[in-house]
């Protein structure tokens, strides 16, 4: 427990105006080095830190101080972790979740949000903030008639000072708007063409209808992005036609999605961005992933059997506080071996959006470097 808490246990007795003084006087969850006191104050039976740290309980109860009506919990993490979070409230045999009503930040998802906290080390990265001296580039939305998955729509975002007489190259995004909601992608990548740290690139902006059907090793998926995307883009837009100039990207089943495409139309791109894949694998017997995985797990096998050499260069990343981490790293040898350039970055953090929007500006630099690197390296 923090010194905070532990100055409350030892009084004799702890009065409301105690707990009142205490609560006003603190920022929560409580830090002190690597220890995070998480607090609740309410008559309640019991309360539960409930968080997505893959290797500890999901599920931690907290104590109660004396007879009072304040609850904590302290847990020790490694520095420049990042976690998101919820409190499990049980009251009269019901149980409801609800968000840290002390901490005010917050981490947005398509499921909604969570409380947000973080040990000593990390800070949320500069650049992912708008900066009033980076001139935003553009959106714009397009439909796709009697592609393999049907009519789809797309958004393509372009460059500021965007020009129809230069080449530029192509990023493909699954999942593409989530990117832009809830891990700032414009704002990243405004700033990073604005800083030269990646040059002025177009971005198209995908997204599934039934993305765990569609981006599980599916083959119209696949035929959807080389037979109608890229050739609509290139169509539309002047673009580079080099492999080199050609990537995908995407984070769990996008980054699936991505790999499964450039292995089943290699020399087509040459650029992959992998972020918390969802590479389920087996080397004997049944997975335990769940149905939405069966798909999954053969063609991770049939890559880890014969890989090939879907990119020039790959940038893969993954937190180790996600269940996917054995994966993911298992993975790494076995592209390095095929003479793919690798570059592998682990986070501590979860499978969530700001953990993969915190990696964005190392993957796509490295991917694509802007005339600033190509200056300093």
């Amino acid at each position: 427990m923090t010194l905070a808490i532990r100055v409350l246990e030892e009084k004799e007795t702890v009065t409301e105006a105690d707990i009142d003084t205490f609560i006003e006087s603190h920022d929560f969850p409580l830090m002190e080095g690597t220890s995070i006191t998480f607090v609740f104050r309410g008559q309640v039976d019991a309360v539960y830190l409930m968080h997505w740290v893959f290797g500890l309980e999901s599920s931690q109860e907290f104590g109660r101080l004396k007879k009072t009506d304040l609850w904590y919990l302290t847990l020790d993490l490694p520095k420049r972790s990042r976690i998101e979070y919820k409190f499990n409230i049980t009251v009269k045999g019901k149980s409801h979740w609800v968000h840290d009503p002390y901490n005010p930040q917050v981490a947005r998802d398509p499921f909604g949000f969570n409380s947000v906290c973080h040990t000593q080390g990390y800070e949320t990265p500069e650049w992912s903030y708008h900066d009033p001296d980076t001139r935003p580039g553009s959106i714009e939305d397009h439909v796709l008639e009697d592609t393999p998955l049907g009519e789809r729509s797309i958004s393509v975002y372009l460059p500021a000072r965007f020009r129809k007489t230069r080449q530029y190259p192509l990023l493909i995004v699954h999942d593409g708007h989530d990117y832009m909601r809830y891990a700032s992608m414009q704002t990243v990548l405004d700033n990073m063409i604005h800083r030269l740290e990646i040059p002025p690139m177009i971005v198209v902006l995908t997204q599934a209808g039934d993305r765990l059907r569609e981006y599980a090793a599916d083959e119209r998926h696949a035929d959807f992005i080389v037979k109608s995307v890229l050739p609509y883009m290139e169509s539309k837009f002047p673009l580079n036609p080099r492999p080199a100039y050609r990537g995908l990207m995407g984070a769990s089943f996008g980054a699936v999605a991505s790999l499964y495409t450039a292995w089943r139309n290699q020399g087509t791109f040459g650029r992959l961005l992998l972020q918390s894949g969802s590479f389920a694998f087996t080397d004997i017997g049944k997975h335990k992933r769940g149905p939405a995985f069966d798909p999954i797990v053969p063609f991770v096998n049939q890559f880890r059997d014969k890989c090939g050499k879907p990119a020039e260069k790959l940038f893969v990343s993954c937190g180790t506080y996600e269940s996917l981490i054995y994966e993911n790293r298992s993975l790494v040898p076995l592209l390095q071996a095929s003479g793919m350039m690798v570059r592998y970055v682990e986070a501590r953090d979860g499978h969530n959006w700001e953990n993969w929007r915190d990696r964005l500006r190392e993957g796509l630099s490295w991917l694509f470097p802007g005339p600033l690197w190509m200056v300093y390296e």
